[in-house]
């Protein structure tokens, strides 16, 4: 049996070519998976800009269960699935532990479903730490991304008065198709309103601003750093502001504490139901990798990229 991979290649333009690799071994836990389809998130697109040569990148995928979980866990074999990977899903052929898959409703296509496991559970999970959201002010910094995307939908669907931010005025009207009430333009957040609930992954100048516009006892949760990592602001409106939170988010440590496939069966049934819609721009075959992740770094799309692998 074959297998081809998205792999490293320093030498390559883009750095990223498709290439033999060693078959999967599954353990007894995992089943192997035949993929279907691929999304791209700008983690492991920018980790490939550093990586060795040989390094296979990867961490969302849908497909079908080729073989199932020798131990008898987890979907049967011509199953359809959508599932994630530390690294390496970005392949013909993973394997997979059953934990981290979740079989797909009828109505969900391989490409939407590809889109979910980072940027999904990662709006999904980071949502659930403001608690309940019924009534409450909810703030979504650099909307326009693809966690962003589906946070704002999640949000407006738990009952939140969504506000959204977007970095250029002709975006506005897409965070309000997709559920947001308010939208400002720019890095810098109003001090007032204020919110119960900010998610964000811009970082800089932006988590610094939002800080102070956080309500009393309300929770920011950052995620990302797509402008910089380094940020100032002003400490007495943080803490005048009282038993206010600030949460870092990492995805690959909140999955262990509910295993994925939990989180992409909920999704999964939402985009069935016609709650959640994954908003992909770009649709291309796989052999395209190395342009469509130099057009992610370089922000020419919004919301996610899907490729299908043959």
């Amino acid at each position: 049996m074959s297998n081809r991979a998205v792999v490293v290649d320093p030498a390559a333009p883009g750095r990223l070519v498709i290439a033999s690799v060693p078959d999967p071994a599954p353990d007894r836990g995992e089943a192997l998976v035949r993929v279907r389809a691929i999304s791209l998130n700008r983690g492991e697109v920018r980790r490939s800009g550093m990586a060795p040569a040989g390094w296979r990148p990867g961490w969302d995928f849908a497909g079908e269960i080729e073989r199932a979980a020798a131990d008898g866990s987890g979907p049967r074999a011509g199953s359809r699935v959508v599932g994630m990977l530390g690294e390496g899903a970005w392949a013909e052929r993973v394997a997979v532990s059953t934990h981290a898959l979740a079989e797909l409703p009828d109505k969900v296509t391989f490409s939407q479903a590809a889109t979910l496991p980072v940027a999904g559970l990662t709006a999904l999970y980071a949502l659930a730490k403001g608690g309940l959201l019924v009534g409450r002010r909810l703030l979504v910094t650099g909307a326009t991304g693809g966690v962003g995307d589906f946070a704002v939908q999640l949000a407006r669907l738990a009952g939140a008065h969504v506000t959204a931010t977007a970095r250029r005025a002709d975006q506005v009207a897409g965070l309000r198709e997709l559920g947001a009430h308010d939208v400002t333009v720019g890095e810098e957040i109003p001090a007032s309103p204020k919110y119960d609930v900010i998610l964000d992954s811009v970082g800089g100048r932006t988590l610094g601003t939002a800080l102070a516009a956080l309500e009393r006892g309300g929770t920011c949760v950052n995620f990302g750093v797509s402008a910089t990592s380094e940020v100032t602001f002003d400490v007495r409106n943080f803490f005048v502001a009282g038993q206010t939170t600030l949460y870092g988010f990492y995805l690959f440590a909140e999955v262990g504490a509910e295993p994925a496939g939990v989180g992409l069966r909920r999704l999964a049934n939402l985009v069935a139901a016609g709650q959640l819609m994954p908003h992909i721009s770009v649709e291309r075959p796989w052999k395209d990798i190395a342009q469509v992740a130099q057009d992610l770094m370089a922000r020419r799309y919004p919301g996610k990229a899907v490729l299908t692998v043959d």
